[in-house]
């Protein structure tokens, strides 16, 4: 990361974004202690919306790279290229979630990434969580961290669905729950936890069995931070059935997990 940008992501962070945010939504914060003053570490987060890519950089004191969607690059007009171009100015790399070798590609830059000694962010769903729950992990998180050889921290986003429920843009601070006579004031969490070892799996990165081996810990990681009910099913099928009128529930009661 050039001088430049990094100099640019502290101003917004410090001295816009990181005051702004925690005037207005007072982000609950635990582990900080877990994170490495300095060195590489890739920081694996369940991902319930879109606000999870501000209040997880605010939270940490360290600059964190994120993948972000090749779309915020690509998008036509004024608007896109200053899009784009603020994605880049504070270090956010473009990744094809078509699979196949552009997102090897995407993983290879994150490794990159990792061998600087910065920290690299990334959410093994491959998407936002369609109903609250935590689903299955991709497999690219684990060939990740095992290639890099460095800490995995497991970082787990609370009730930011709640604030920014799926297809809103703007916040929801007030939410009301069954029980509860008056709206409740929500107030999103990040919690961090103890670093994950997979040091002994060096060399096994082409074992796919090791590869489910190791992201099934860092998702059972995840659903102990997180309190979320994991769901034996990748976020992007169950996204496909919601979108057609069926049950995610009655397909895991049929036996159907796999990814379209």
């Amino acid at each position: 990361m050039t001088e430049v940008k990094a100099m640019l992501y502290l101003f917004l962070r410090r001295f816009l974004v990181a005051p702004l945010v925690k005037l207005l939504f007072r982000p609950k914060v635990t582990g900080l202690e877990n994170i490495p003053s300095e060195g590489p570490a890739l920081l694996v987060s369940n991902h319930l919306a879109f606000c999870d890519s501000i209040f997880l950089p605010v939270a940490v004191p360290r600059q964190i790279v994120f993948p972000a969607k090749s779309e915020y690059f690509t998008a036509p007009g004024l608007k896109g290229k200053l899009v784009a171009t603020f994605f880049r100015s504070v270090g956010q790399i473009p990744i094809d979630r078509s699979g196949g070798r552009a997102s090897l590609a995407a993983l290879n830059t994150g490794l990159d990434i990792l061998k600087k000694g910065e920290l690299f962010g990334i959410y093994p769903e491959g998407t936002r969580s369609p109903d609250g729950r935590l689903y299955k992990g991709k497999t690219g998180v684990a060939r990740m961290a095992i290639v890099a050889g460095v800490p995995v921290i497991p970082v787990a986003m609370i009730d930011t669905e709640k604030l920014q429920p799926p297809g809103t843009i703007w916040p929801q601070w007030l939410i009301r729950e069954p029980g509860r006579r008056l709206p409740r004031l929500v107030r999103p969490g990040v919690a961090i936890g103890k670093p994950l070892d997979f040091s002994r799996y060096e060399g096994m990165e082409r074992d796919r069995f090791v590869l489910r081996s190791v992201t099934d810990e860092i998702m059972y990681a995840l659903m102990e931070l997180s309190g979320q009910e994991y769901v034996d099913m990748y976020a992007d099928k169950a996204k496909e059935l919601i979108k057609a009128g069926e049950s995610v529930d009655e397909h895991l009661h049929l036996g159907d997990t796999k990814a379209s």
